[in-house]
């Protein structure tokens, strides 16, 4: 099969599945239990013709299936509804959101996606050593510590205990309002942004290692690389040329699909740290009811994690033409 041919077939797979995870979502979405309209008056205390008036004016009198279709056809036409709570398009919510679980998500991503890498590889070269004990100890509490429990100790203990980092928000309260990027700022979002980054970090740092790791023990034991050993090549030229480039395409797909999952898993970090992204929105409108915005950021996430994984599958054909037959 051609390259093109490869990823024309995966790009076309990825529409259907984009529509089954939309019909899904708002399966599940409507039948969570509570009532939107009482969130939309405010108050429990008011006239059935007022709620009614309501349910008509968010078009939430009409049977579940009609308000699907007319959903998906507004999907379709890139309009993903208007939030209950903002009173705003949903993906200008949305929007508003992204760029703060954006800088989280991609420095959680690189600083322990390198840490990881690189104590895999050292573990894997000396196996039973410091580095390989010390590895695989971080890795052990890197799936064992719930998130939520890491970022409240983290609180407490550098937030409050220390006053070392600050624990709440993306800006301090003299900074807030502030729309240029000045180096202050800059500075001081990156401040904020230690904790969180750890704490999201490392729920996947022990996968990176962990994988990596067996990865190229995997490699390293294959025949073709006792036979580069017996020719007396030298051990970093058969490490990177042979064992790490063979693992690279397993690593990638890896990386690929946290980078969708680290979008989704994102809720707990922000909601303990106050982030102000789109895991702290998915909570704050879960109270609200805010269907919309909810199905919104579902349909957001699905569509990253396809792209991630259609990516990933493109990149692994390029590295290994095994893959495309």
């Amino acid at each position: 099969m051609s390259l093109k041919r490869y990823f024309l077939r995966r790009a076309l797979f990825a529409f259907p599945l984009v529509f089954i995870i939309i019909t899904i979502n708002y399966i599940l979405v409507n039948l969570a239990p509570g009532d939107p309209v009482l969130y939309i008056a405010g108050t429990e205390y008011v006239s059935p013709e007022y709620l009614q008036r309501l349910r008509q004016e968010y078009g939430l009198d009409k049977p579940v299936w009609e308000r699907y279709l007319v959903y998906i056809y507004k999907v379709i036409q890139l309009d993903l509804g208007y939030s209950y709570r903002y009173r705003e398009p949903v993906i200008n919510v949305i929007v508003e959101r992204l760029p703060a679980t954006l800088l989280l998500m991609l420095t959680s991503i690189a600083w322990s996606a390198i840490l990881g890498i690189v104590l895999g590889i050292r573990a894997s070269i000396k196996r039973g050593g410091a580095i390989d004990n010390i590895s695989t100890m971080l890795a052990t509490l890197s799936v064992s510590i719930p998130t939520f429990w890491l970022g409240i100790v983290l609180i407490i203990t550098l937030g409050g205990m220390l006053r070392i980092l600050p624990t709440q928000g993306m800006l301090s309260p003299a900074n807030i309002g502030m729309k240029n990027l000045s180096p202050a700022i800059i500075l001081d979002i990156s401040w904020h942004l230690v904790l969180p980054s750890i704490t999201l970090g490392m729920a996947y740092l022990g996968i990176y290692i962990r994988s990596v790791k067996s990865l190229l023990i995997d490699e390293l034991g294959k025949d073709y690389i006792l036979l580069a050993r017996a020719k007396g090549l030298d051990r970093s030229h058969i490490l990177w040329r042979y064992a790490f480039r063979t693992a690279s395409p397993s690593i990638i797909a890896i990386l690929g699909l946290n980078i969708g999952t680290m979008l989704a898993g994102a809720t707990l970090t922000e909601t303990v740290f106050a982030w102000p992204g789109m895991g702290r929105l998915i909570y704050e409108s879960a109270i609200a009811r805010d269907y919309p915005v909810i199905l919104g950021i579902f349909i957001f996430i699905s569509i990253t994690v396809i792209l991630a994984n259609l990516v990933v599958d493109m990149i692994n054909a390029l590295l290994d033409p095994r893959v495309r037959y």
